[in-house]
């Protein structure tokens, strides 16, 4: 039976059944918080993982719902005085842009990673390691409900100038045909999923051909799983998405499907659990990564069940992340020491066969960088990090050392160890990001 999906917005929150119950604070707070960090939620959401008898510290709310600190003091009681002073539409929004610009709506260097083909910058490719793209099918650029740490948030924004999307297929077929190095691309958004079969399938079907034969992987990053996993249950192409999920396994490629859950309860419906058994009928793998984050998952216990009940229902347990240094950082983040302290103890919890996932992992300009953990080297208590990825292959595996800093939540505050006055890399990773198109290969 078809289930329809019903969203909320800032514009009809208000008519949530459950809304009339919240405190007027509250309702307050998403007004204007929602006002600069971008709001969706949906029925499934509401009914059936949200609990209404805890909203106060209830993650799967926080998770969707904007929270007073989400915003520094100051942004916040600005937004709330433009409002209370019923201020021109137009003043409204340009103090809103200007909170947002400074809330680093592009981290880790982003812009550096559009390449070019020829003179045409590809606004909707990221290619940021030799292997492996990013694309932003124009039309997924929007999720079935938006996670308040979202570090992609000025994708829903109107944020056009900072937005990556492309339509063209075609250009993304040549940039391949080119870029022979490339074994894997990655759709990613916003959330893929929320595009229709037909449209899936034209990206996807074209990188089936001989043509492509140096494309080994096609990854789907996605949240539909955890907001809305009757996508591959009961929507009115959900038969023609599993479908396509065939076509891709009979061709001989991999497909992967990128799920994101930040919290056991996300796992925890009779839907969700329908929906990863169909996919993974189809012969796709299904790999998971969240970041970590105060007031979600931030104790050892929530993420050994997070990846004991993923490897339970046949998924791979892949990444942590640190959550990058944009939007509401603030509230989520924690400092890096209590990071691996809650991935170490968590790891330690859970067998052989959960111990797949990488992390912390921080998405950084140069690459990203594991905290492999901290220890004292002739008497400087250190960070001893690595690349798992790096935009110079060369740098991968390499073990380096931090300064030890109880407060940093990002690697951009962590200093060279030993008396260094840079790290390794640092003298090439702008040189390489800047390059017009170009990456090493050796």
């Amino acid at each position: 039976m078809e289930r329809v999906i019903k969203s909320y917005t800032l514009h009809n929150f208000k008519s949530i059944p459950q809304i009339s119950h919240l405190k007027d604070e509250l309702i307050r707070d998403i007004e204007i918080v929602g006002r600069v960090l971008p709001f969706k939620t949906n029925n499934y959401v509401i009914d059936e993982l949200i609990d209404w008898h805890n909203v106060d510290t209830d993650p799967m709310f926080t998770l969707n719902f904007p929270r007073h600190d989400m915003l520094k003091k100051k942004h916040y009681d600005i937004v709330e005085k433009l409002l209370d002073e019923n201020a021109d539409k137009q003043v409204i929004e340009q103090r809103i842009k200007k909170i947002r610009l400074s809330l680093n709506p592009n981290p880790a260097g982003q812009e550096h990673n559009v390449p070019y083909l020829g003179e045409i910058k590809l606004k909707g490719i990221q290619h940021k390691y030799p292997e492996t793209i990013l694309f932003f099918p124009s039309q997924g650029q929007t999720c079935h409900a938006y996670c308040t740490f979202c570090f992609r948030w000025p994708q829903f924004s109107g944020m056009n100038e900072l937005k990556f999307a492309m339509k063209e297929t075609d250009l993304l077929l040549r940039y391949l045909t080119i870029h022979k190095e490339v074994s894997d691309i990655l759709f990613t958004g916003g959330d893929p999923m929320v595009m229709s079969a037909e449209i899936l399938a034209m990206y996807i079907r074209p990188l089936l051909s001989d043509k492509f034969k140096h494309i080994h992987s096609i990854r789907i990053g996605t949240k539909s799983l955890s907001y809305w996993p009757y996508r591959f249950l009961s929507d009115a192409d959900s038969d023609a998405i599993i479908s396509l999920f065939e076509e891709v396994n009979a061709a001989g490629k991999n497909l992967s499907i990128q799920a994101h859950f930040n919290h056991p309860v996300e796992l925890s419906t009779i839907a969700v659990q329908h929906a990863i058994k169909r996919i993974r009928a189809t012969g796709a793998q299904i790999r998971t990564q969240s970041p970590i984050l105060n007031h979600i998952n931030d104790k050892p216990e929530l993420w050994s069940q997070l990846w004991r009940k993923q490897v339970d229902l046949g998924c791979i347990p892949y990444y942590m992340f640190v959550p990058r240094n944009t939007g509401a950082k603030r509230y989520f983040e924690l400092p890096l020491e209590k990071c691996w302290d809650i991935y170490r103890k968590a790891y330690r919890r859970v067998s052989g066969i959960c111990r797949t996932v990488r992390g912390p992992s921080m998405s950084d300009v140069a690459g990203k960088i594991q905290v492999l953990g901290i220890q004292k080297v002739k008497g400087e208590k250190i960070f001893v990090l690595r690349f798992l990825q790096g935009r110079n292959p060369l740098w991968v595996d390499i073990p380096f050392f931090a300064k030890y800093d109880d407060r940093a939540t990002w690697f951009n505050q962590l200093k060279p160890a030993f008396g260094e006055e840079k790290f390794f890399f640092e003298n090439q990773k702008y040189e390489i990001a800047t390059a017009k198109n170009e990456l090493l290969l050796e």
